[in-house]
């Protein structure tokens, strides 16, 4: 058993936001990058209270990873939707949905015993490149709506190693469709592979 399956085996899923198969995705991608040896940073942009992160922090502590770990939430709910995000199955998602304080995030890092990552509050529209690490190795972007992921790759870009793998959540979500399209935009000026699993686009340079 690899360490992304011990942990999912140990360790409680805190929000019905993700689901067991997403997560294993998302940390295996991740694993397979620790092995790998390959040095950098790594950042996620929408955390919500945490569950991902808590996962991947255990993982990076499994591999003794001595990198920098960034997260990224306006810790107020969503934004409002764009033209780009409207889908009737999407009603639920409006603006402010989905909130959870930057205070509920961090007691569950201590109550989990973990080392908290880098904090970054606030709205995507309005963080710059000087808010993001060099060297990221990889990035989750979980941001549900088009402006949100469009502004993910915006803040990012430049930043990303040769060898990056970045994961978009709700690629193949009918209900959110602004993330694809903001994956596709990008794609168009960044030829990359990708591959879909669990609603999930997994881009590899």
């Amino acid at each position: 058993m690899n360490i992304t399956d011990q942990l999912l085996a140990k360790h409680p899923i805190i929000s019905d936001q993700v689901d067991a198969k997403e997560l294993g995705v998302l940390l295996r991608e991740l694993e397979k990058l620790l092995q790998s040896g390959v040095t950098g940073n790594i950042v996620e942009f929408g955390c919500y209270v945490g569950t991902t992160s808590l996962f991947i922090r255990r993982l990076l502590d499994a591999y003794d990873f001595t990198g920098e770990f960034h997260v990224y939430d306006s810790f107020a709910g969503l934004p409002e939707k764009t033209q780009a995000d409207n889908s009737a199955a999407g009603e639920q998602f409006k603006a402010g949905e989905l909130l959870a304080p930057r205070k509920t995030f961090i007691q569950n890092f201590k109550k989990a015993s973990l080392k908290l990552p880098i904090i970054h509050k606030g709205w995507f529209a309005d963080f710059t490149p000087e808010d993001v690490p060099e060297s990221i190795i990889f990035a989750f972007f979980d941001g549900d709506f088009y402006e949100s992921i469009a502004d993910s790759f915006r803040v990012c870009d430049g930043k990303f190693q040769e060898t990056a793998t970045i994961i978009v959540d709700d690629y193949a979500n009918e209900a959110l469709p602004g993330a694809a399209r903001a994956v596709d935009e990008w794609l168009r000026r960044h030829p990359a592979r990708v591959a879909v699993e669990s609603s999930l686009a997994i881009i590899r340079r």
